[in-house]
């Protein structure tokens, strides 16, 4: 087995910003600030980025193929099953579940997040930073979980709407699932870095100009932002959809 595997879920469609996937941040696409920055964990043996097979996903496909990205490409819906194919494939020990709408992932909290699964090994299934309740930014999710807990996840899981969010069967039971959730020591839940508005994205463009690369910490945006409450200000009203 390969060890541990990042998948990087990404699709032009999106309901309310469609294409954001690959719209320009600081003269690169979205996905590639966010695999360019995932690959930075040191923890990571490999990235993989999970696509569908629709033709919207063929540009995906292809920006994967000029990068040397490995791409697998599955089911538009069936999340899960997406992770759980692209998983086999790639030969996964442990999976770590990272979102193409995040460009400010971050690879310490990657780093911290795997680090204190693989630690706890082999006494829990699966790991996350917003358990039992979120300290970090949104914008930051890195979930982690041994390649059994997701086949089991894939095997019982029924719920059309829970397998297009992956992880929804493992999060709904505990009974069944050793979980861990990675706290940060202060609470900075106030800030949304994640992508899914318009809002949001002209946002992380003002962060990327400021810092002029693509190597600052999520320490350094949320110092800078304490400084900037009008730049918070241009999303802080986006809800979360919820699940």
């Amino acid at each position: 087995m390969t060890g541990v595997v990042a998948i990087i879920q990404a699709r032009m469609g999106s309901t309310r910003l469609p294409g954001k996937v690959l719209m320009d941040i600081a003269g690169e696409p979205m996905l590639a600030r966010v695999v360019t920055r995932a690959a930075r964990a040191e923890t990571l043996d490999e990235v993989v980025i999970a696509t569908t097979t629709l033709g919207s996903d063929d540009r995906v496909a292809t920006l994967c193929a000029e990068r040397g990205w490995p791409c697998f490409r599955g089911s538009e819906d069936d999340v899960l099953d997406r992770y759980y194919q692209a998983a086999r494939l790639h030969h996964a020990r442990h999976v770590v579940r990272i979102t193409s709408d995040c460009p400010l992932i971050d690879p310490g909290v990657v780093d911290r997040v795997v680090g204190e699964f693989l630690d706890r090994q082999p006494g829990v299934d699966y790991a996350c930073n917003f358990l039992p309740q979120r300290t970090f930014p949104r914008g930051l999710d890195t979930e982690v979980m041994n390649f059994r807990a997701l086949e089991k996840a894939w095997r019982e899981d029924d719920n059309p709407a829970h397998r297009e969010h992956v992880t929804q069967y493992i999060l709904r039971h505990p009974d069944r699932f050793r979980v861990h959730g990675v706290v940060n020591p202060a609470d900075l839940s106030r800030h949304r870095w994640t992508v899914d508005t318009i809002e949001d994205l002209t946002l992380v463009r003002q962060i990327y100009e400021h810092f002029g690369n693509d190597s600052f910490s999520w320490e350094a945006v949320a110092g800078f932002l304490d400084g900037r409450p009008d730049l918070v200000a241009i999303n802080r009203h986006i809800e979360q959809k919820v699940v």
